[in-house]
């Protein structure tokens, strides 16, 4: 089969954009924090290039390609190491298109239709997936800043993209992944980028609270919020671009559910942000700030991320409106955790958001718009009359979420650990006393 050069050429176009939401989420952090510039930097551009060159190597393979062992990874012997090598007739690199994007292969999702096949090439794919992994891994990030060495940052990107990212990737966005072959769907990353991203952050800062109270301390020094107008409204700006590739580009292909997806995401981010502030004006009586105005975009972005494919824009504003008292209630939550110092908001936001996301997936769906975004066996959730069906796909969410985000914690803590042993920890020694305004 030849490739779709119009799906080629958008789908490069969207990875572009994906890959910009890396370095923005280090704008993010000084726009919040104050944070270092060079620092912040550095980090998410380590992050990028680890990304590039791991997943090229193998993580691809173990994520994307047709999968062994029942469904738990893909075949690392699929291509040849950095995309088949030397080779001049690995699959999809020069000739073909990418396997699974190939309706020939008779999988239900993510592949066209014969009619109008995504026909992507390796490279296509490869570039669209690795942005996704990055992008990833900089909001795990996050809870590492100020307190971190960068060196564990470094170290802790190559098991993160051989396996800790890879895993949930293989199992949901594979098609031959033995939750996809299930019927769970996640459209593009509520569980594998922001649930999946909650987890493993939990278990870095499971090991930071290890090492601060080892030093004695009895809660994990807060980092205080230093906000920099101008960097926080760069950092929006560009996460709110970029997420123009992370949604509509999910559809892997230019379509008119193109179209949908880029209304439901900004829809929702704007009718987030009214609610935040909203629901925040009412808590205090006072000005909410720009802060919980970034917050407030961020998290409708985020709880739309999962289904944006599957809904209407009417749904996107309903969801938009919820997202306002789950982002305060969560935040309430977690800032009574001691042993928790979690600056930009990723256990409120990303890990709480993209989980109430997907699992408004058996709510909100509706089989038309997801037809348009290949997913044609997605039932109507319960409020379009999906009944039992829309039950039981709420029943496969949970099941994909719990086992994603045991999996991902316990790698990712085993992980930080050993590196935490071959360092002598991971924290940097000044920390403890960096926090204090």
């Amino acid at each position: 089969m030849l490739p779709n050069d119009t799906n080629n050429l958008w789908l490069i176009l969207a990875a572009l954009l994906v890959f910009t939401m890396t370095i923005a989420v280090g704008f993010l952090e000084v726009g919040e924090l104050g944070e270092d510039r060079w620092r912040s930097l550095l980090k998410t551009s380590i992050m990028t290039c680890m990304a590039l060159v791991v997943m090229a190597f193998l993580g691809f393979d173990l994520a994307f390609a047709p999968t062994i062992g029942n469904g738990v990874i893909g075949n690392p012997l699929f291509l040849q190491p950095f995309l088949g090598g030397s080779s001049a007739t690995a699959p999809g690199v020069l000739n073909g298109v990418w396997w699974s994007t190939n309706p020939t292969n008779g999988y239900g999702y993510f592949l066209g239709s014969a009619s109008a096949p995504l026909a992507l090439t390796t490279g296509t794919y490869f570039l669209f997936e690795t942005a996704f992994a990055a992008v990833t891994f900089a909001l795990v990030g996050v809870v590492m800043v100020k307190k971190v060495k960068i060196r564990a940052v470094t170290l802790f990107a190559v098991p993160y993209f051989f396996l800790i990212w890879v895993l949930p990737a293989a199992w949901i966005w594979n098609p031959s992944g033995w939750l996809a072959r299930l019927g769970m769907v996640d459209f593009a990353g509520g569980l594998v980028v922001h649930g999946a991203a909650g987890a493993a952050g939990l278990a870095v800062l499971l090991q930071i609270w290890h090492e601060e109270r080892a030093r004695g301390l009895t809660s994990s020094p807060p980092i205080p919020a230093k906000v920099d107008s101008t960097w926080l409204t760069l950092s929006i700006l560009l996460l709110w671009v970029g997420w123009f590739g992370f949604n509509p580009g999910s559809v892997l292909a230019f379509n008119s559910e193109t179209t949908v997806v880029v209304l439901t995401t900004f829809l929702a981010a704007a009718t987030s942000f009214m609610s935040l502030m909203a629901c925040r004006f009412l808590q205090t009586r006072g000005d909410p700030g720009y802060l919980y105005s970034a917050n407030g975009i961020l998290m409708g972005l985020i709880v739309i991320t999962p289904l944006a494919g599957f809904v209407s824009p009417l749904s996107a504003v309903v969801l938009g409106v919820l997202c306002g008292p789950i982002f305060l209630a969560a935040e309430h939550y977690f800032s009574k955790v001691k042993w928790i110092a979690d600056p930009i908001g990723l256990l409120p936001g990303h890990l709480v958001g993209g989980l109430f996301g997907l699992l408004m997936i058996g709510v909100f769906a509706q089989s038309a718009f997801a037809t348009g975004s290949g997913y044609s066996t997605l039932p109507n959730g319960l409020l379009f009359g999906g009944g039992m069906a829309a039950v039981h796909q709420i029943g496969l969410e949970v099941l994909g979420a719990v086992v994603v985000m045991l999996v991902v914690l316990v790698l990712s803590y085993v992980a930080i650990w050993l590196i935490a042993q071959a360092l002598g920890g991971i924290t940097r020694p000044e920390s403890a006393t960096a926090m204090t305004p």
